[in-house]
């Protein structure tokens, strides 16, 4: 389907393409008629209409205008024509209707003030630019004038008043001093709209003696200044009376009170004002008020609400900017001024008023003989503007007739036009405030299509963006266009693609498949033209690894990734900004591929990095925050304020907090008196705060110093302030850790922990220390001591209360009334032991000691507790008599029991009791003895098995080590073990206590046997220790075995047997290459030697050896061998069933040592097991 355009196209698009929409217009804004056609003048650049112009310089008036054939132009003077060739001083620029006036070499800029207009014309018609105003900038001076000093109460209101001389244009006005520094301004003084310095109310510092007032007139950059003002602001209240009587009231400034009143508006006057603004311009409205207090302005809109994109307060919020006024910013604006005292208001009613402005400009019409259109012309503005045409720059009521003409108020309607009908058309909209005029043509033409973008263009696109393929073209009538793709000229679906109205195809989304060859075909009925247009389709350009957030601390290196996918046949470029500029020329910078690494990171470094991928295509940015952090810079101007005996402000001002907020300030103090050099903690202040109130001690000669702290840590210390000494005062507090204790029997001693310097609160530091007993009459003791912590009272009587006091005094005077503490003097040892002392057994390991306590008179100290001395003086049942250590047992304070844990039993203890005081012990109480019972006996010593043989097994043991009583018999238990390990049932056996060896017999031979054993007294049993033991095999047997294996005749026989083997296999290796056949192991299974069936028959080799299972570890003196076995076929005779598995030994020479271990042997059915490995020997012995 192919597409054609008819009208214009509409459709809505994204923010996204607001360039795209910016384009669009431009190219349909005008029709273009191409310059090699006949066509009408077009103004294409002039003056402006207010032109003010520098009258040292020459005079350039410009009007450019193009057409054809080309146009002549003229110009107008204040409505009469100016002819140029009779002034020399003018000239016409060739080829354009540009003026140059060369007024620098002779000539004044005031003889060519004017209205000028300039026309352009041709066959086809005439334009005429705009009316032209020309006025010289002015900078006139200020009037001479005498200024008389203005002087003024403290608290007056002033208006210093500037009015500067008129210029052209108005100039900026500014106040500053006789150093060219601007002066200070403020809610109270400030500058209003016309130039004026309003004052709400002076203050001394206002005093001086040149305010000045500067104009600057920018368009010819000069400064204008008025003469110096002087002002003097004096206090009633500091006048002397001599002072007062030669000053009358008129020398003051005014005539108000200095004291303070409510708000008035010193302007604008009165309670209401009007204000009028054009549209488009910047609403300023003032109020300026005085007071004391200063007065604060509000504003607010009656019945509406400030924009609040377009509202904007300056100087100190006393005038209110509104910018791009609109009608609807018309209203009333109230402004309040408010003090503590009272509250004003002023009403502003503003009027927005409108010069013309167009809402449907002309445009140039281009049409072919016959056709028809229209002109229109639509403008507004408050008030109303008239709209009038002219024809080649003549009103159109007095141009010469046309038929395909008419006129319908701001709209002309052209039908069935001829060559003829080409002309230029004006249309002037005016009214008070204002004009605007436009020139748009009407061009007869018939004319074919002509594409007029160059052919063969090739558009390159990112893929997923909109693709302009442009196709300028003209004719008359105005042709249709049509967009075809591909050379077999493919359609174009509408739901896909865009045609606009000035013959752009767009696709909105361009995509890899849009890639290819387009073709614009333009017709009318004179002709047809088409070009190719070329459409590629490249990949976006991404950042795939972004620039991280990053916070580093100062002095530290931090890195920035950028990693760019691009299209391959696009070479992109990277590069690094700054907070949108270029990085700093330093070398701690470092850019490779994708990678930005700035080092030893600093504070400048801190803000937004950018990383700019670019290609001839697109481009893309990503961007990362640094933030430079560090501890805090140290607080600074440390102040000491509010000096008082015991407190003191100290304030402060924060130093940078390096990104990273302050949380709290530690305040340190030094005590230059007493501990010099050395700081203390005086308190922390939350990050917030920059004062605190310090809390002092008396006779401290203090210095600060200020430490910030953040998350990263704290900032150095601040300077230290100035030095503060207090007065000296009595001391605040008393020595603490107050104790009275003896050394001796007979003394005192007094101890306390003395004040600090900085406790002492003043000079002459010294201790009055008191005492005396607690229980008797006498009155307090005291003596003063120096700066000591102990004193020694002498001569006390042994271990009585005293009452106790130390007071800290100095020169200023005593401490508070100090705390009474008890104490005791010297101790001696107990005079007396504990009484009724006896011993109550519990078991035969624990008994419970009881006894009566000691008289408190007679301890002669402070009772620490008792201690019980016990020891073990004989056996019970040995009666022999041996001395064993004491043991010791210490019970605290005053009980009168205790237990004795641990005793051994049947044994004979004795014990005596101790009372216990600060200087030792006191006398023993009598010897008590005591007996523990009986208790079960220790495991047996030991337990062996000797002397082996087939069918017994002789036990050989030791007593108990403690047997803990009387023996009365040992029990002996055992059972057989088989090869799985698997027990046999359990034989108990009774033994007299007086026997330590048995021998048991008729047991099975080559048996395992596990035994319990275990003695008793009267108590009951005790531990018991286990062994396990082997019976030996038939000695006769093994003997035979092993001779026959050590004939000569059987090693003959095995010779024998080994060449016949070989010679039947070579017989059979012979006859199968021949093809028979040898049945070599029939024969063989019908020769075979009985002896030789162990061997498997699937493969000739011996039979494997296995474990029945794992073998356990044996108990101390097990003399068991491992518990190998092998199958019943082979033999049961090994050399290791001679020896002890893994506990047998050899002699130097390779005899055997060990016991003898005998084993059960088994049924023949059964088969012979063997507990080891077989020998070699063994193996020899299966073919015998």
């Amino acid at each position: 389907m192919q597409l054609k355009i008819m009208m214009p196209k509409k459709k809505h698009l994204s923010a996204g393409r607001a360039p795209l929409i910016l384009f669009l217009c431009q190219m349909i804004s005008a029709l273009e008629v191409p310059l090699d056609l006949v066509q009408p003048p077009t103004i294409t650049q002039q003056s402006p209409k207010d032109y003010i112009i520098d009258p040292r310089e020459n005079i350039v008036i410009q009007c450019e205008a193009k057409g054809k054939p080309p146009p002549s132009f003229s110009w107008t003077r204040n409505g009469t024509h100016f002819d140029i060739d009779k002034d020399p001083l003018v000239t016409m620029k060739s080829g354009s209707g540009t003026l140059t006036v060369n007024i620098m070499s002779e000539g004044k800029a005031e003889t060519y003030e004017g209205v000028y207009q300039c026309t352009a014309r041709n066959e086809r018609g005439a334009a005429i630019s705009n009316n032209i105003v020309i006025r010289p900038s002015r900078s006139p001076l200020w009037t001479k004038e005498k200024l008389e000093r203005i002087t003024l109460r403290n608290g007056q209101s002033l208006v210093l008043p500037c009015r500067p001389p008129v210029g052209l244009p108005p100039p900026i006005i500014f106040w500053m001093d006789n150093s060219f520094q601007r002066l200070p301004q403020s809610e109270r003084v400030s500058q209003g709209l016309n130039g004026d310095l309003y004052f709400s109310n002076v203050l001394p510092e206002d005093t001086r003696e040149d305010y000045i007032c500067y104009a600057r007139f920018n368009h010819t950059q000069t400064i204008q200044q008025k003469q110096p003002i002087s002002v003097k602001v004096i206090s009633v209240d500091e006048l002397n009376d001599t002072i007062a009587a030669n000053l009358s009231d008129t020398e003051f400034y005014g005539a108000k009170s200095h004291r303070e009143r409510p708000p008035t508006f010193l302007t604008p006057e009165g309670n209401a004002s009007r204000k009028e603004e054009l549209r488009g311009n910047v609403l300023s409205l003032e109020c300026i008020a005085e007071g004391l207090p200063t007065p604060v302005i509000y504003w607010i809109k009656e019945d509406g609400s400030l924009p609040i994109n377009r509202t904007f307060y300056r100087n100190f919020k006393k005038t209110l900017q509104i910018v791009q006024v609109t009608e609807a910013d018309s209203g009333n604006y109230q402004c309040i001024a408010k003090n503590a005292l009272g509250a004003i208001h002023h009403t502003i009613s503003v009027t927005v008023k409108a010069a013309p402005y167009w809402i449907i400009a002309p445009q140039n019409l281009v049409l072919s003989p016959g056709e028809d259109g229209t002109l229109i012309c639509r403008a507004n503005g408050n008030p109303k503007p008239r709209i009038s045409w002219l024809l080649n720059g003549v009103p159109i009521e007095i141009a010469p007739d046309d038929p395909s003409r008419k006129i319908d108020g701001d709209t002309i309607i052209f039908s069935n036009v001829q060559e003829r009908s080409s002309a230029v058309y004006q249309c002037n909209a005016s009214n008070e405030y204002g004009y605007l005029l436009a020139n748009a043509f009407v061009n007869v033409l018939a004319e074919p299509p002509r594409i007029l973008t160059s052919a063969d263009t090739l558009y390159q696109v990112i893929a997923n963006r909109p693709a302009l393929l442009d196709c300028a073209f003209f004719g008359s009538p105005l042709p249709t266009i049509e967009w075809f793709k591909g050379a077999k000229g493919s359609a174009l679906r509408e739901d896909i693609y865009v045609l606009h109205e000035n013959g752009t195809l767009e696709i909105p989304v361009a995509q890899k498949d849009s890639t290819g060859t387009y073709t614009c075909v333009a017709r009318n009925k004179l002709g047809m033209a088409k070009n190719d247009i070329h459409l590629e389709i490249k990949d976006p350009t991404r950042i795939i690894k972004q620039p991280e957030y990053a916070v580093v601390q100062r002095g530290s290196t931090v890195s920035f990734e950028c990693i760019v996918k691009h299209d391959h046949t696009l070479i992109p470029t990277v590069m690094w900004l700054k907070d949108h500029r270029e990085l700093p020329s330093d070398g701690r910078f470092t850019v490779d591929e994708d990678r930005l690494v700035v080092a030893d990171v600093n504070d400048d470094d801190g803000g937004t990095y950018t990383c700019v991928a670019n290609t001839t295509l697109d481009n893309v940015s990503a961007s990362a925050v640094l933030s430079v952090v560090d501890v805090p810079n140290p607080p600074f101007d440390l102040e000491l304020t509010d000096q008082l005996d015991r407190s003191v402000q100290l304030s402060w001002t924060p130093g940078d907090d390096n990104n990273s907020p302050i949380t709290k300030f530690i305040i340190e103090y030094e005590d230059a008196m007493h501990e010099p050099g050395l700081w203390h903690h005086q308190t922390e202040v939350p990050g917030a705060q920059t004062t605190a109130q310090l809390k002092l001690s008396p006779y401290v000669n203090y210095s600060f110093r200020v430490m910030a702290v953040n998350s990263l840590g704290r900032s150095l210390p601040s300077e230290a302030s100035e030095q503060y000494l207090t007065k000296a005062a009595e001391p605040d507090k008393n020595p603490t850790a107050v104790e009275g204790l003896g050394s001796e029997p007979d003394n005192l001693v007094i101890t306390w922990k003395p004040l600090n310097g900085f406790e002492s609160n003043g000079p002459g530091l010294q201790y009055k220390v008191s005492w005396r007993q607690k229980d008797g009459d006498d009155e307090w003791t005291s003596m003063v001591v120096a700066d000591v912590s102990k004193y020694i009272v002498s001569g006390t009587p042994t271990f009585v209360p005293y009452l106790i006091k130390v007071q800290a005094l100095n020169d200023a005077g005593f401490a508070p009334e100090p705390a009474v503490v008890l104490g005791h003097s010297g101790e001696d040892l107990p005079m007396v032991a504990p009484g009724n002392v006896h011993v109550n057994v519990v078991n035969s390991t624990l008994a419970e000691v009881h006894w009566d306590p000691v008289p408190l008179k007679s301890i002669r100290g402070h009772l620490q507790g008792y201690r019980i001395y016990y020891w073990k003086a004989q056996s019970s049942s040995t009666r022999n008599r041996r001395h064993i250590e004491k043991k010791i047992l210490t019970f605290q304070g005053s009980k009168t029991h205790g237990m004795l844990p641990g005793l051994e039993p049947f044994s004979h203890y004795t014990l005596n009791v101790r009372v216990v005081n600060g200087k030792g012990e006191g006398p023993a109480s009598p010897d008590r003895v005591f007996n523990t019972p009986e208790g079960v006996p220790s495991a047996p010593s030991s337990l062996k098995i000797v002397n082996p043989t087939l069918d017994s097994l002789t036990l050989e043991w030791e007593p108990p080590s403690h047997p803990n009583g009387v023996l009365t018999e040992y029990t002996l238990k055992y059972q057989p073990i088989n090869s799985t390990h698997e027990l046999g049932p359990l034989v108990d056996l009774k033994i007299p206590a007086n026997k330590t060896r048995w021998t048991l017999k008729n047991l099975n031979f080559s048996t395992r046997y596990k035994f319990y054993f275990y003695a008793q007294t009267a108590a009951g049993s005790g531990n018991q220790i286990t062994e396990e033991a082997i019976t030996t095999v038939d000695e006769a047997m093994a003997s035979r075995q092993v001779d026959i294996a050590t004939q000569g005749w059987f090693i003959g026989l095995m010779c024998a047997v080994a060449l016949l083997i070989l010679i039947l296999l070579i017989v059979c290796f012979i006859r199968r290459n021949k093809g028979g056949k040898y049945p070599v192991k029939e024969k063989e299974d019908a020769h075979a030697d009985p002896e030789i069936q162990p061997m498997k028959e699937d493969d000739g080799t011996f039979g494997e050896y296995s474990d029945a299972e794992d073998h356990k570890p044996l108990k101390k003196g097990s003399r068991t061998p491992s518990d190998r076995t092998v199958k019943k076929e082979d033999s049961d005779d090994s050399l290791v069933d001679y020896g002890e598995g893994v506990n047998g030994q050899f002699n130097e020479d390779g005899s055997f040592i060990g016991q003898y271990s005998g084993k059960k042997e088994k049924e023949p059915a059964e088969g012979n097991e063997s507990s080891e490995a077989p020998s070699p020997v063994n193996a020899m012995n299966s073919f015998v």
